[in-house]
This record gives C-alpha cells, sequence and structure tokens, in this order.
C-alpha cells in the first residue's frame, strides 16, 4: 500500500484572533511547505489552541493573510476545514471515556465520505463500504502505531482504561482517518513522562516524514520542527477565561462552506 501523504503548505502573515475582551493571539507569521512539523509554542491562555482551531477552518481569524493548500483564510474556511483535522483538542475532538476504542474508531467510520459507484456500496452493510472501512481504519491505526492486540481488552478496551500516551494514539488515528492533508494535534506533552513525550512527538515526526503537515501545540518539540510562537505581551493577550469565549463570524463568501458547515464551525471554536 502506498503511504505517501499529500500534505498542505501553510502560509501565514500577521495572522492574529481578536475576540470581546482582546487578543486571543497575533502577529503569527508561518512559511511551512508540505510535510513540514510546526511546533506551536506558548503560554497556557496564550492562544496556542485558537491558532490551531484558525488553521483548520474553525475559527476566523480577524488579522494578517493566511492560506492552507492554497486555499486563501478566512474566505475558503469551509474547504480548509475538508481538507484538515483535529485530534486531542479539548472540547472540540474529546474522546469519551465510556464508548471502547472499537466505538471510537466505528463512530469515525461513518462520517467518512461516500463509496463512489452504486449507491447500495455505500451503505454500511455494503461490501464494498465493510472493505473501504476495515483498511481506513487499519491505515489509521497503524500510522498512530497504536495496536489493538497489545490493549487491555482489544478493540473493546475503554478509554478510560487507556494510558494516556494510548489515547493520544487514538486520538490521531481518529483524525487520520479520512485522509486530511494537515493535522493539528493540541496539548501533545499533557500529563506525559518526559519517554512518552518524545514517544509522541517521535510519532507525529514520523507522519510529516509521509508527506502529512502537522501543527502540533506543546512542548518537547524536535529540533527539527518549525517552532511557532504565540506569547505576547500582556496588554495583546486574552486571559484564558476571555480566549474561550472567543466565536467566529460564520463566513458567507465561500462556495463551498455550507450552512450547516459554518453553524458547526462556530459551535465548535466557541467550545474551545
Amino acid at each position: 500500500m502506498n503511504t505517501t501523504r499529500q500534505g498542505a503548505a501553510v502560509h501565514a502573515g500577521g495572522i492574529g484572533v481578536e475576540g470581546p475582551r482582546g487578543w486571543a493571539f497575533r502577529a503569527v507569521d508561518i512559511a511551512a511547505e508540505p510535510g513540514t512539523l510546526i511546533a506551536v509554542q506558548g503560554p497556557s491562555g496564550s492562544g496556542r489552541t485558537c491558532l490551531l482551531l484558525a488553521l483548520t477552518g474553525r475559527m476566523r481569524i480577524t488579522e494578517g493573510e493566511a492560506t492552507v493548500a492554497g486555499l486563501a483564510l478566512p474566505k475558503r474556511m469551509g474547504s480548509v476545514r475538508g481538507r484538515t483535522a483535529l485530534a486531542h483538542v479539548p472540547g472540540v475532538a474529546d474522546l469519551e471515556p465510556a464508548l471502547t476504542v472499537g466505538e471510537h474508531l466505528k463512530e469515525q467510520a461513518l462520517l467518512g465520505p461516500r463509496i463512489q459507484g452504486s449507491p447500495l456500496a455505500s451503505l454500511p452493510w455494503g461490501k464494498r463500504h465493510k472493505e473501504a472501512t476495515r483498511a481506513r481504519v487499519d491505515a489509521a491505526l497503524a500510522a498512530a502505531r497504536l495496536d489493538p492486540e497489545t490493549l487491555p481488552k482489544g478493540l473493546r478496551t475503554t478509554v478510560r482504561d487507556l494510558e494516556r500516551i494510548e489515547a493520544l494514539r487514538l486520538s490521531v488515528a481518529l483524525g487520520l482517518m479520512h485522509g486530511p492533508q494537515l493535522l493539528a494535534v493540541d496539548d501533545v506533552d499533557l500529563k506525559l513522562a518526559d519517554a512518552e513525550r518524545t514517544e509522541a512527538w517521535q510519532l507525529l515526526r514520523d507522519l510529516t516524514r509521509e508527506g502529512l503537515t502537522v501543527v502540533a501545540a506543546g512542548d518537547g518539540a524536535p529540533e527539527d520542527a518549525l517552532i511557532v510562537r504565540t506569547a505576547r505581551k500582556a496588554t495583546e493577550t486574552a486571559e484564558p477565561a476571555e480566549a474561550a469565549e472567543l466565536t467566529p463570524t460564520p463566513v458567507q463568501d465561500d462556495p463551498d462552506t455550507t450552512e450547516e458547515e459554518a453553524a458547526d464551525a462556530f459551535a465548535e471554536a466557541g467550545r474551545a
């Protein structure tokens, strides 16, 4: 199987997101070719999560200009959302502790694109659908280096019984299910031991070596990562609670953005 991925180039000049009570982040510049590992660093409340949401078309930038995979933001937010995915983002891409690994994978598979061909082929019980789903699941698990056989109960293991590094791998696998060009991962280093943090960053670096562009927030990134900092002067940065109140303006001028998609983005960003 050809595992080469098509990554997204990311270019940003002086971008920022401003909310009712201040800036979540501003004056961020990025110049990254496809297959780059972009490490977003900054203290809590400096807008790291907001930057991830902005670069994936889920929060509208209010200052500066940016393109992801050649698509301008904020004008083409809907198109960018279709080419990007989120993993491990609190309030947006959370895992449900009571659900099993298998249930998460099945649920994500149901959200995937329709199988081309006969309408019957895209039905969940269709042979082609089952085969395509199985292939997507296996490929995502392999890319995330998550082997169900090493889990306590295999695919029947609940999220609450996973180690933190295993939960991160599952979240990454879910994000990879539908072949994004850019994957955004939040809190890579959250409550991980030093060895696990190194393991997590190595996973993301390996994904970029396959061609995928990865934007990840956290400390301890490898030396060859492109470092982007969100820390600003105290007068320019919103407090953590204020940043949580930020919501984007639904985009009306992107032909690929439906009213429903805009509402989804609005709701997602409002919870981040």
